[in-house]
């Protein structure tokens, strides 16, 4: 079930399931930033995933449900930030 956020935004929930590391199942995915046979680069509400491997291959994707099938040899999973720290009042006030 999506949640909303205090913004107003809808946010779907997120989890990941690897299977003997060679299927993985995203949930919780807003778009698809790149992708080939080595790496594939999705935004998720917690952060950008890369997703680094061989002979990868993106089996479905539904952004309106917010779900990711991939298959191939998976060797790594890696979280970017989902934004920058803000520079808020007190963060240019305390520098």
């Amino acid at each position: 079930m999506a949640e909303v956020k205090s913004t107003g935004a809808v946010t779907m929930p997120h989890n990941l399931i690897l299977e003997d590391r060679r299927s993985l199942s995203v949930s919780g995915v807003s778009d698809v930033d790149s992708f080939d046979e080595q790496t594939v680069i999705v935004y998720t509400d917690k952060g950008e995933l890369t997703v680094r491997g061989s002979e990868l291959h993106i089996n479905r994707l539904s952004v309106d449900t917010g779900e990711l099938l991939l298959e191939g040899n998976i060797s790594s999973l890696t979280y970017a930030d989902e934004m920058p720290k803000s520079s808020g009042f007190f963060s240019k006030v305390f520098r």
